[in-house]
């Protein structure tokens, strides 16, 4: 069961691969050269999840202090807010070397031993996707968090024996966006979780002010508001937006980023007020219109846009969800009253779309 689960998830992923959607962040931008210099390299311009930040910040001090490496960090969230870069930043402060890579690409007991044996004192390890390691990788690294050493196999058969392999010490950061996925084992050897939540209005203006600055683009404050509000609380889709109207002022010939460059640019990407693409708009109309707005199960409704309930789960809902305009019942999805008013609808008539 759990190999066909895998599967599915794999072809959901190859499926989402060829999906255009802009605000969506599970979607890492392939050809955008500056999201990198867009990432913030310190602790001070990591901007947002205030109580988080400060209560990491005495704990990299700390470490320092002590001439230690940092406990083993674990990060949680949505994709798209910052765990990554937080993993870098940390890096930065501690003034060690980082290390990256993602649970997939850990096929086998030697690929991490390869990496662990290599590593120098002090230095942050990060893995992505963590709830996707392997049994047997995942016990490999019990010991190594814990006692900083590897078990390996020499020889075969009754000869075979197993010695105990010292590494240095090191911090290792788990990111996921499934922390339910990942094993009770494997999370108690964290010693400091830190759960990202969604950016608030003020200080997705602050992230859209200092990119803009690094990209060199003038953006007035109502524009910067309107981009913001627009992004999902999410800086990886508020950054992708930037790029995109700024392509848009440029064609334009327009100097300053207004609120009317914005409001064009959002109108031909088709993306409303709330952030919602015509993707996530159609899901709320076949509800409404086919289901009289709910309550539908998820494969129906699955069928219904043509795509698999994991696409459905993983990607399209959770916003809606967060949004608050579909709602979640033990029948199945329902659709708000604001889904109704955002889309300029009233229950029974299907007339009058935003777009």
């Amino acid at each position: 069961m759990a190999k066909k689960r895998e599967k599915t998830s794999e072809k959901v992923s190859e499926d989402f691969a060829d999906f255009d959607g802009i605000v969506h962040p599970e979607q890492k931008p392939l050809d955008d050269e500056h999201e990198l210099s867009l990432r913030p390299r310190s602790m001070g311009e990591f901007l947002g999840q205030k109580q988080m930040k400060e209560n990491l910040s005495v704990f990299i001090e700390a470490a320092k202090k002590r001439n230690e490496s940092l406990d083993h960090l674990f990060l949680i969230g949505p994709p798209g807010l910052g765990k990554t870069t937080l993993a870098q930043v940390v890096a930065h402060e501690l003034g060690s070397e980082f290390k990256v890579t993602s649970a997939p690409a850990l096929d086998k007991p030697k690929d991490l031993a390869g990496i662990l044996t290599t590593v120098t004192a002090k230095t942050v390890f990060f893995i992505d996707e963590i709830h996707r390691l392997k049994p047997a990788i995942e016990e490999m690294l019990y010991i190594a968090m814990e006692d900083y050493e590897l078990d390996w196999i020499i020889g075969q058969g009754p000869s075979a024996r197993t010695i105990r392999i010292p590494i240095q010490p090191f911090t290792l950061v788990g990111a996921t966006t499934k922390a339910g996925n990942v094993s009770s084992p494997l999370i108690s050897r964290f010693g400091i979780t830190c759960r990202f939540s969604f950016y608030d209005e003020k200080d997705m203006e602050a992230i859209v002010r200092r990119s803009s600055g690094i990209l060199k683009v003038q953006i007035d404050d109502d524009a910067a508001a309107l981009l913001a509000r627009s992004a999902r609380g999410t800086p990886r889709v508020v950054n992708r937006l930037l790029r995109r109207i700024r392509d848009f002022a440029q064609i334009r010939n327009s100097p300053v980023i207004s609120s009317e460059v914005v409001a064009e640019g959002l109108k031909r990407l088709e993306i409303d007020s709330l952030g919602l693409e015509r993707h996530d708009r159609e899901i709320l109309r076949i509800i409404i219109e086919r289901y009289n707005g709910g309550p539908v199960g998820a494969e129906t409704l699955a069928i219904s846009i043509g795509e698999s309930v994991d696409t459905l789960e993983d990607y399209y809902e959770p916003y809606l969800i967060q949004a608050g305009l579909i709602q979640r019942t033990p029948r199945g999805r329902v659709v708000t009253a604001l889904a109704y008013e955002h889309l300029n609808l009233k229950p029974g008539n299907d007339a009058g779309l935003l777009f």
